[in-house]
């Protein structure tokens, strides 16, 4: 065995203990929820979890690992910590298997979803695809499954219409939502040069989540289709090398594609966001942080969205979205979709929801689901900072008094016309576009400066 060999293993070694340390984490974390459970204690403790990263990022500076790498993995620990304890308060049924229909086919960015939100159960839960949207909601309404996965809006490309208009009239309830964060891939069947693409196949939220980069291939054609991974199998299907598909390299691996292009979608934090559906709603621990969304409708007068907005504003609850779509039949007339930070179980918001419809003409509550989004806490900036050495700064020099007064020689127009463009690092200071540049209004001493650039290392 060579040394490399050698350190591999002990490599080998320390991650298994890793992974039995955070076993044994979570374990602690179902003994803790138990406990806080029976006294009714709040999941979160948020001064215990800023003091535990503070303690955290302090011995590990000692052990020479830096804030951030911390921070990060701790995130991601904690989280873990808080997702486990809000399952054991959801009580989940995990007698029997599970069904999940989603639109598409093994491969579909609905499948990613719907494997990310049901993880802790994937031994249970079994993935159905069926060739719409409608037949998600059919088949759950129907009791072919337990569950239906949808898609209702896009970071890049907005609001999925057809969903809210299926959830107006579906007999179903909200039960959960995921977000996914959504990296396109072009694929084909080998490695063309990108002049050779004629068309470019996949589901038309996924095209349009694309535009920039379709906007430079002229002689390409966008091809709307059902399904992006029934686009991706299109593709292998054919053998058409004037083809090609976007879809989630998980889709390219499994039909045997060549991937031409990463992340090609025009907004790199690209995420969508699907909702969980069952027909019974599920009754929430109000200590989990949850959303509530409704529909409702409102009379055709002056100042009736008004009066809705303001009586939820009465109640301090926080919307996160707000959307209309217009009422089939009813020219000019909207449906009204909201999302809001709450729990029907709540009484504040119970109260908010029975006012709501003294001022609407019709309200359907779609369900309370656990938020996706579980906020990370932060250590302060003077931990993640940490402490420096102060070093001897020399005094500035004296400025010499500027004999000339106009056309300075470095900053003035009439001596250089063109802009001054400095690269940094691929960031470009003076060029087109809007640079943002953070940092402190002066320096004020030795030790703000060594803070400051600690924290930005870090």
């Amino acid at each position: 065995m060579d040394e490399v060999d050698k350190i591999r293993n002990e490599i080998n070694s320390v991650d298994e203990r890793i992974l039995e340390a955070l076993a044994n984490r979570r374990k602690l974390a179902e003994q803790i929820i138990q406990a806080k459970d029976h006294l009714g204690t709040p999941i979160r403790d948020l001064l215990r979890e800023e003091q535990l990263l503070a303690d955290l990022i302090a011995k590990g500076r000692s052990q020479g690992l830096d804030a951030h790498l911390i921070t990060r993995v701790f995130h991601e620990i904690i989280d873990d910590s808080i997702r486990s304890q809000q399952l054991h308060l959801l009580n989940y049924d995990k007698t029997g298997l599970k069904r999940v229909a989603f639109q598409g086919i093994e491969g579909a960015y609905s499948e990613l979803a719907g494997r990310k939100y049901f993880a802790p159960f994937l031994d249970l839960t079994l993935f159905a695809g069926v060739d719409t949207l409608e037949q998600v909601i059919n088949a759950v309404e129907d009791g072919d499954v337990d569950y239906g996965l949808l898609p209702v809006e896009n970071t890049a490309a907005g609001s999925i219409n057809e969903v809210y208009d299926l959830l107006s009239i579906a007999q179903l309830s909200i039960v959960g939502e995921e977000v996914l964060r959504v990296e396109h891939c072009l694929l084909a069947v080998d490695e063309v040069p990108l002049a050779n693409i004629r068309q470019i196949y996949s589901h038309p939220q996924a095209l349009a989540e694309c535009m920039k980069f379709m906007a430079k291939l002229p002689n390409c054609q966008a091809m709307p289709y059902a399904d992006s991974a029934m686009a991706v199998k299109k593709i292998k299907e054919e053998k058409d090398p004037n083809s090609a598909a976007i879809g989630s390299e998980e889709a390219g691996k499994l039909y045997g594609l060549k991937v031409l292009r990463r992340n090609i979608e025009d907004q790199q934090n690209n995420f969508t966001r699907f909702l969980v559906l069952a027909k019974k709603p599920s009754a929430v621990d109000i200590r989990i942080p949850c959303k509530t969304s409704l529909i409702m409708s409102i009379s055709h007068e002056e100042g009736s969205l008004l009066k809705a907005l303001s009586l939820l504003h009465e109640y301090k609850i926080n919307l996160s979205k707000l959307e209309s779509r217009p009422i089939p039949g009813m020219p000019f007339q909207y449906l009204f979709y909201i999302d809001f930070e709450g729990n029907v179980a709540e009484a504040r918001v119970a109260e908010a929801i029975e006012k709501l419809r003294s001022v609407t003409t019709s309200l359907k509550v779609l369900g309370s689901y656990p938020a996706e989004h579980r906020s990370k806490t932060s250590p302060r900036i003077e931990i993640l900072a940490g402490s420096a050495p102060e070093a001897e700064v020399e005094p500035p020099a004296p400025v010499a008094e500027k004999k000339e007064k106009v056309g300075y020689k470095l900053a003035s127009r009439a001596h250089k016309p063109d802009d001054t463009i400095i690269s940094v690092r691929g960031v470009k200071i003076g060029g087109p576009g809007f640079v943002v540049i953070a940092g402190p209004c002066a320096v004020e001493s030795p030790e703000q400066i060594h803070k400051c650039a600690r924290y930005v290392r870090e």
